[in-house]
Order: C-alpha cells, then sequence, then structure tokens
C-alpha cells in the first residue's frame, strides 16, 4: 500500500472494530491467545503494536518473554508461560512463544536434542489442553524472504531508533537462513493442527500484513458485530498452512 494516508485510514478503521471485538470479548467472558512467530525482523513488534495501540490495557496483554532464568531451565518448559495465559476477558498477545525451543533454541543450540525432541512430542496435547480449558489460540508466522531480512537487518544497523532491535541472535540470523528453514518447517509440520492451525503471513510489504492481521484476527474470533462489517484477510497474505507451500514457493525457502 503506496498511499500512507490510504494506509492510516483503514488501520483507523480496523483498530475500530478491534476496539468493538474487545467489548464483545469481554462481555461474553473470553480468552484469547495470539502466538505471533517469525524470523527477525519479521515485523511481529509492529503488527502487535498495531493491534493493541486503542485497545483497554486492563483486558490486553503483549507477552515477550527474555532469556530463561536458571529456576525456568530447571523447570517443566511450558511452566514460565502459564502465568501469562489469558483470564476470561482478556485477550494476550505473545511476541515469540513456547515456539522458541522449536526455532531459535533450536537453530542456536539452546536447548538439547532431547529437549527439543520433548517439545515437539507434547506442544500439540498442551495447546489441545488449553484449548477444552476454554482459551481459543490463533498462531500467526510471518514469512518474509532472505533479501527482505538483510535489508531489515541492515536498516536497525543505521537508524538510530531502532538500534534496541539487535541483539546477537540477531545479528547470525541471514547466516542461518538454511537452518531456520528447516526448524520452521519441522515445527509446521508437527505443530499444524485442526484445533490449533497455523496461519502463514507473507510479510514482506509490512502495512499490507498488518492489515490484513488485522483483518484475520476480526473473523477469527466468532463476534456478531464485526462479523456484519469485516472484511475478509487476502487470501494471498494470510492464509492456513499446507505442506504444498513449502513446494511451490508460497512460503520463503
Amino acid at each position: 500500500m503506496s498511499d500512507p494516508k490510504g494506509y492510516k485510514q483503514v488501520l483507523r478503521e480496523l483498530q475500530v472494530k478491534l476496539v468493538t471485538l474487545q467489548r464483545h470479548l469481554i462481555e461474553h467472558d473470553l480468552q484469547i491467545l495470539v502466538l505471533f512467530e517469525g524470523r527477525d525482523a519479521a515485523g511481529k513488534d509492529g503488527t502487535i503494536k498495531r493491534i493493541v495501540q486503542h485497545l483497554s490495557p486492563r483486558e490486553t496483554r503483549v507477552v515477550a518473554l527474555g532469556k530463561p532464568s536458571d529456576r525456568d531451565s530447571a523447570s517443566w518448559y511450558f511452566q514460565r508461560f502459564i502465568p501469562h495465559l489469558p483470564s476470561r476477558q482478556e485477550m494476550v498477545l505473545f511476541n515469540r512463544s513456547w515456539y522458541n525451543r522449536a526455532g531459535v533454541e533450536r537453530v542456536m543450540g539452546f536447548c538439547t536434542d532431547q529437549e527439543y525432541r520433548d517439545f515437539m512430542d507434547s506442544v500439540v496435547p498442551f495447546e489441545t489442553m488449553l484449548v477444552r480449558s476454554g482459551i481459543q489460540i490463533i498462531k500467526y508466522y510471518l514469512d518474509i524472504d532472505k533479501e527482505e531480512q538483510r535489508k531489515r537487518m541492515k536498516d536497525r544497523r543505521v537508524d538510530p531508533l531502532k538500534q534496541w532491535k539487535i541483539s546477537p541472535v540477531d545479528e547470525v540470523a541471514v547466516k542461518h537462513w538454511k537452518e531456520y528453514s528447516v526448524a520452521r518447517n519441522e515445527m509446521f509440520a508437527k505443530s499444524h493442527s485442526e484445533l490449533v492451525p497455523w496461519y502463514v503471513v507473507r510479510a514482506n510489504n509490512k502495512k499490507i500484513a498488518r492489515l490484513n492481521v488485522i483483518r484475520h484476527l476480526l473473523t477469527a474470533v466468532q463476534c456478531p458485530e464485526c462479523d456484519q462489517q469485516a472484511e475478509a484477510a487476502d487470501p494471498d497474505i494470510v492464509f492456513p498452512y499446507d505442506g504444498t507451500h513449502l513446494l511451490n514457493g508460497t512460503i520463503a525457502p
């Protein structure tokens, strides 16, 4: 979307609908958990920021956990995430989640092979348990190509307002592109389920990706007021994962 005024106008309209969605969530005691995953510089921060910008902070939380503590490392892997799950009337957005084990930890060697296998064996049962307890889980993977990641990483290094986004892990992200692709593909294959599917977001264009994630979120949560006015997300931008996407280039190799 090249017209910034057009983008801002559409974004505002969608944010108004998000406020309507939040009223519905509160009135009906819903528990919404949104997971954002993707390569470094894929646009998770910016997308989340636009979603929560005008929502009530009392019923909206953004969770971005840091490095596990010694106690975390000595506990059941999912234990550190439990306190951050949504209560009734809440929407919680994870900027990276337990899937860090399937991505960064796997590629960078921050977990053992056994810890990785244990995670892969238990993540679907864990999410199934959460859904059956009343939590709706929506999982987004923001997908960018290698050249776009390289461009964004370079921008972070020269833009003084983005210096805080640079980390040692980010610095080697492009170098480990292929390893991250393998880890992502395994994650999709083993954790995409009918009950809690993965939704892939083609995010080379940040603004288009943001708008379409919000559109998708508005329709993913059953809200009659939103459904009457909701515009569906572009299926070429946001779509449920399918193994064929890895073969036909729909998902960046």
